[in-house]
């Protein structure tokens, strides 16, 4: 290849160091794509409470206590946590597949959850629509 077959690309990233690890910096300017807007530890919460739930289903556990032994967390964190897997459908379509951003932390998100599925839409979506 010769020199003018060569394409050069800079991005402007900086490296820093967070816990001993180098992590890459975005741009001052940047703005996140509108597919990565949804708060990451909300899906990581959801995906934990399935994951803890389909664990309890299958009988690896017995009880909420058992299973926050072996995860190493508060049974009551456990608790909270797991009412999650129970969203509405909707909810976690929208949250999950279409990204939309919610108006909630993951502790409103967990309260939200007791609440009948008619009414959690209107809830964790309020501000966005």
């Amino acid at each position: 290849m010769s020199a003018s077959d060569t394409i050069q690309v800079f991005v402007p990233l900086k490296i820093r160091r967070k816990n001993g690890r180098p992590k890459i910096m975005p741009p001052a300017d940047y703005l996140p794509s509108q597919d990565q807007a949804q708060d990451p530890h909300i899906l990581r919460a959801i995906g934990r409470a399935w994951s803890w739930r389909r664990r309890m289903e299958a009988g690896e556990f017995g009880t909420v206590r058992d299973l926050a032994t072996a995860v190493n967390l508060a049974e009551r964190h456990v608790s909270r946590q797991l009412r999650l897997a129970y969203l509405a459908p909707e909810v976690l379509k929208r949250m999950v597949f279409g990204r939309e951003v919610t108006a909630v932390t993951v502790m409103q998100l967990t309260e939200s959850a007791a609440l009948p599925w008619v009414e959690q839409s209107s809830i964790v979506f309020e501000a966005t629509n």
